[in-house]
């Protein structure tokens, strides 16, 4: 595979030979160059960020090989349509976009590996397809509103890496024992106050990280999680007796207060 990143629409329109990765870092594509994007068949890679887009090129979904696309600050409102082409894709990354949900029609993605996602500050609606999803491995949400921590990614057993930052989610449900993949898990910035007992459920958990909510107790079962190497509380109301307790229950994890 060509090793070359296209960083100019045009250049790469005028390339001789395929063309594999296009990066296309604030730079204004116009309404004739637009279209022709889609021509790259052989693109496998395709980020764009801060373009002044809202829609995706004519005939986007002809770019059947991508197994990369990420969008950044561009106001998108939707996903691609016919997501069914687009069988190759491992990474999908959409950010600051105008995109409220994400369509049932995401499991048509079945490489999909990692899923990045955030900055529309507006409630996002999660589909109960991506359970189906087999080898999701890693999921990303930033600075949208969800008030719990949805069913919807407890149910992705493929899991091994979540990270929710400015998601206002208020509760954790209970089902750790369906994430038994899980190796990291970050919540933070939240106004989570209680962490459920059942987290000792996710066996394979190594690391934590608590930051920036109102917690004030971590439950003993905790100490269950025998691969645990690191929790990160530091933020949250915590008193120092609490702190004692941890240390002397988790002798062999680093905590951050």
């Amino acid at each position: 595979m060509g090793c070359e990143v296209y960083t100019d629409l045009d250049e790469a329109l005028k390339a001789k030979g395929r063309v594999y990765k296009l990066d296309l870092n604030l730079k204004p594509i116009t309404k004739k160059q637009y279209p022709k994007l889609s021509s790259l068949k052989d693109l496998l890679a395709l980020r764009m960020r801060g373009n002044g887009i809202t829609t995706y090129p004519e005939n986007f979904n002809q770019l059947n090989y991508l197994a990369y696309f990420a969008s950044y600050n561009n106001s998108l409102t939707a996903f691609p349509t016919n997501l069914k082409t687009f069988f190759n894709l491992e990474y999908l990354e959409l950010q600051n976009t105008a995109i409220d949900s994400i369509p049932a029609e995401i499991v048509y993605l079945q490489k999909l590996r990692s899923f990045k996602f955030g900055n529309t500050d507006d409630t996002l609606r999660l589909p109960t397809t991506l359970k189906y999803i087999k080898n999701l491995k890693d999921i990303s949400v930033e600075n949208v509103i969800m008030d719990s921590l949805p069913k919807e990614i407890f149910k992705v057993q493929s899991l091994n890496f979540l990270y929710l930052s400015h998601t206002n989610t208020h509760f954790l449900t209970k089902h750790f024992e369906r994430l038994q993949n899980l190796e990291v898990f970050i919540l933070e910035n939240n106004p989570i106050t209680k962490i459920p007992s059942e987290i000792y459920m996710a066996k394979k958990l190594r690391m934590i990280s608590f930051r920036n909510n109102k917690i004030t107790t971590i439950p003993e079962t905790i100490t269950e999680l025998k691969e645990l190497a690191l929790l990160d509380l530091r933020g949250n109301p915590i008193e120092q007796e609490e702190i004692d307790k941890l240390k002397a229950l988790l002798p062999d994890c680093q905590i951050k207060f």
